[in-house]
């Protein structure tokens, strides 16, 4: 069950944490193919590829288990498991198609147990930090196309100037403000991906690509020209997995903070342009386009981390362990959202190595937004809460009320107040509909605590409507 006291992105066993994009070093050489198959043989499942480092943890710093929390309704959800049209010219677009630290590499969890009621509207994503580093990564994808250029002669050889609309365009903008970020802590180190946020030396990413190096570890921030700066963290929040760090002695740095888009303005099918470090690749970059709004994901480190919850824009752009706190680029270059978490073919959270299948998650900036403001002003987040506990593994189409095991209504809280009881199922909360408890924890936490919600309850067989103002809960417990 989850319990909205509780600790802000505590997993709860009916959500496995989404595994995140936490990047791993590039692996040495291939060996030499091996022989073909024998005609009738069935084909092999393993990869040729050359060994790597252990994947990262599943969510904040790569791929690991994590299931809701067991605290007042946030929402979260389930794991689940096109093609893409590439841009037509460099002018038009066409719609197309974590980091937890790194311990000396060590080997990677056994699969956690989930309970039975896991639910399948619930994406259970793996955040995409990286071994050698940990963030989400994407692979350039440009397709070329015959859009308008001009052509200028560079010490003998022509050089074509891509259009700002294009790909390359949008890439070359937006490269200078993309950072790689390496955390080093006592016995953990990790890489991943962050931008520029404000002109004051800001840095946004992941909360778990730096979680490694909160207590009294090192964070280096290396921009794409080779110039490297140490870093300090201001704030992070679990929950969110959203961290804002500050550039130390960066006074001579001509900063260029990445502009930020609307992401409620988002529609489904827009192309996008993601920017990483997947496997250590500092400076890769992939498209898409956004796949679904909305996704509620719940994802977690690969070491047993508390769980985040997320409401999520869901891309097929290629993102990798390495990609975690990279941003998602519009077609205008705008930062729509912050690469998370991702949901790969692994037999099981922290089983292997966490890869691309096109499934990726993006946290919508205009929540990340919301949060940094907070960890610069205050140096923590801070949560809506509606004051109930909800069953994060029940079989029922909504979120249950928990009915049994101590007090799951706040006294005077927001649902007291709008009269939920125990055993109370919420269907719908705003224009949103209910399908789960960690659904409900991801809606909740998209909107700002004193906002006053519809919200859609069955008790005894039959459908109620009431109104709740959201109370706040401040920093992860």
């Amino acid at each position: 069950m989850s319990t909205e006291n509780e600790k802000a992105g505590t997993p709860d066993e009916s959500a496995a944490g989404a595994p995140r994009s936490d990047e791993r070093g590039p692996a040495p050489e291939a060996a030499p193919p091996p022989p073909a198959t024998p005609p009738g043989a069935p084909p092999s499942s393993a990869p040729s590829s050359p060994p790597v480092p252990p994947p990262p943890a599943e969510s904040p710093a790569g791929p690991t288990p994590a299931g809701p929390p067991a605290g007042p309704a946030q929402g979260t959800p389930a794991p689940q498991d096109g093609p893409r049209d590439l841009w037509a010219s460099p002018t038009a677009p066409t719609a197309s198609s974590s980091s937890g630290p790194w311990a000396a590499f060590p080997p990677p969890p056994p699969p956690p147990r989930r309970r039975s009621g896991l639910l399948a509207a619930v994406v259970a994503a793996t955040l995409l930090a990286g071994g050698v580093g940990g963030g989400l990564g994407y692979l350039i994808a440009d397709s070329g196309g015959s859009g308008p250029a001009a052509s200028v002669s560079e010490r003998g050889r022509e050089v074509t100037e891509r259009a700002p609309e294009s790909v390359a365009g949008i890439a070359e903008a937006a490269l200078p403000s993309v950072v790689t970020i390496q955390a080093r802590g006592d016995r953990d180190g990790g890489t991943g991906t962050g931008f520029v946020y404000d002109e004051e030396g800001h840095i946004m990413t992941n909360n778990h690509v730096v979680a490694g190096a909160g207590n009294g570890g090192d964070l280096t921030v290396t921009f794409s020209d080779g110039e490297s700066y140490e870093a300090e963290l201001v704030g992070g929040a679990q929950g969110y997995d959203v961290a804002i760090l500050k550039l130390r002695d960066a006074g001579d740095r001509d900063l260029e903070p990445l502009p930020l888009g609307d992401s409620d303005a988002v529609a489904v099918g827009d192309a996008t342009v993601a920017i990483g470090a997947p496997y250590g690749l500092s400076g890769t970059v992939t498209t898409g386009i956004i796949s679904a709004k909305n996704r509620p994901v719940a994802s977690s480190d690969g070491q047993g981390g508390n769980a985040s919850y997320m409401s999520a824009l869901q891309t097929d752009a290629s993102i990798n362990p390495g990609n975690s706190g990279g941003p998602l680029l519009d077609a205008g270059g705008a930062v729509i959202g912050v690469n998370s978490a991702i949901q790969s073919t692994t037999g099981g959270l922290g089983q292997g190595p966490a890869g691309s299948i096109g499934l990726g998650f993006a946290i919508p900036v205009n929540q990340a937004d919301r949060v940094a403001r907070d960890l610069i002003a205050r140096g923590e987040p801070v949560y809506a809460v509606m004051g109930v506990s909800v069953d994060m593994g029940s079989g029922v189409n909504g979120a249950q009320i928990v009915e049994e095991g101590g007090e799951s209504i706040t006294p005077g809280g927001p649902a007291d107040q709008a009269g939920l009881e125990p055993g109370d199922v919420i269907v719908r909360f705003g224009d949103r509909v209910i399908d789960s408890g960690p659904t409900l924890i991801s809606e909740i936490w998209t909107h700002e605590p004193g906002s006053t919600v519809e919200l859609t309850y069955e008790r005894g067989g039959r459908q109620h409507t009431t109104e709740l103002t959201l109370d706040e809960r401040v920093g992860d417990q």
